[in-house]
C-alpha cells in the first residue's frame, strides 16, 4: 500500500501547482493566441503527467524543471510587453490571405492555406460568398479575421442617423444558488428593496434561486419552483 500512496501524492501536488499557476498566467496559457503561449501549455502538461505519475523520475528535480519554465514565460511576458520587436518575434505576425478582394494565393502556400480551408473558415463566419470579403487574415492562433466590403456591411445606427440608447450597464447578481451576494445588494438595489419586488410578485426572498438586474435595469428573478411539470429531459 506505500507504493500506492507516493504516485496518489505526486498527483495532488502537481494538481495543485497546475491551478495555481493556471490561476496565475492562465489568460495567456489558454488563450493559445501565439506560439510561446501554445508551446507552453503542451509543456506544462509534460511536466504534470511526469511529476504525477512517472516514478522513474525524481520528483524534486521535475519540479524544478516546472518552476523554471513557468519563469522562463513569465519574463518573456514581461519582455514581449516592452518590446515590439521580441512580441514579433515570440508571437509572429498574421498573413494576409485577401487583399482588395483579391486571393493572394502565395501567401496561402506559404501557410499551407488551402481554398477548403478558406471557405470554411468563411462559412464559419457567416459568410457564404467570397466576394463580400475585401481583406481576409491569418492571425497566429489560426482563427481567419476578415473585414467585409462596404457594400456588404450591415447599417450601424449611424448611417441611419439614429441616436443610440443610452449605454448598457453591466448585469449585477443579487442572488445566487440561492444565496444574496451581499457586496452586490448596495445603493438602489438593497436586501429590503429585493424582499419588496418579491413581495410585489407573490413570492418570498427565501423561494429566489437566482436575481440579477439586466443591462437594461429590469430584474430577473428564477425560483426554485419552475412551476414546469413535465421539463425537457435533453442535454
Amino acid at each position: 500500500m506505500d507504493g500506492v500512496w507516493i504516485p496518489i501524492g505526486r498527483t495532488m501536488i502537481s494538481f495543485l501547482l497546475l491551478i495555481v499557476v493556471t490561476l496565475a498566467i492562465g489568460k495567456h496559457i489558454n488563450s493559445h493566441k501565439n506560439h510561446y503561449s501554445f508551446a507552453l501549455s503542451i509543456t506544462i502538461g509534460s511536466f504534470i503527467a511526469n511529476m504525477g505519475f512517472n516514478t522513474n523520475i525524481d520528483f524534486s528535480d521535475t519540479l524544478i524543471s516546472f518552476f523554471v519554465l513557468v519563469i522562463l514565460f513569465y519574463f518573456l511576458l514581461v519582455f514581449s510587453s516592452n518590446s515590439r520587436w521580441v512580441r514579433r518575434w515570440l508571437s509572429g505576425r498574421p498573413t494576409v490571405l485577401i487583399e482588395k478582394g483579391k486571393i493572394l494565393d502565395q501567401n496561402m502556400k506559404k501557410v499551407k492555406f488551402t481554398m477548403d480551408d478558406m471557405n470554411q473558415h468563411l462559412r464559419e463566419l457567416g459568410v457564404f460568398d467570397i466576394n463580400e470579403v475585401e481583406y481576409a487574415l491569418l492571425e497566429v492562433s489560426g482563427v481567419l479575421s476578415i473585414k467585409k466590403k462596404n457594400r456588404f456591411l450591415p447599417p450601424t445606427m449611424a448611417d441611419m442617423n439614429m441616436d443610440p440608447s443610452p449605454a448598457a450597464s453591466m448585469p449585477i447578481e443579487l442572488v445566487m444558488d440561492g444565496k444574496v451576494i451581499q457586496k452586490n445588494v448596495t445603493g438602489p438595489y438593497t436586501v429590503e428593496w429585493l424582499e419588496g419586488e418579491a413581495v410585489k410578485r407573490g413570492i418570498r426572498l427565501r423561494d429566489i434561486y437566482y436575481a440579477v438586474i439586466n443591462s437594461n435595469g429590469s430584474l430577473f428573478l428564477d425560483l426554485y419552483k419552475d412551476g414546469i411539470h413535465s421539463p425537457s429531459d435533453l442535454e
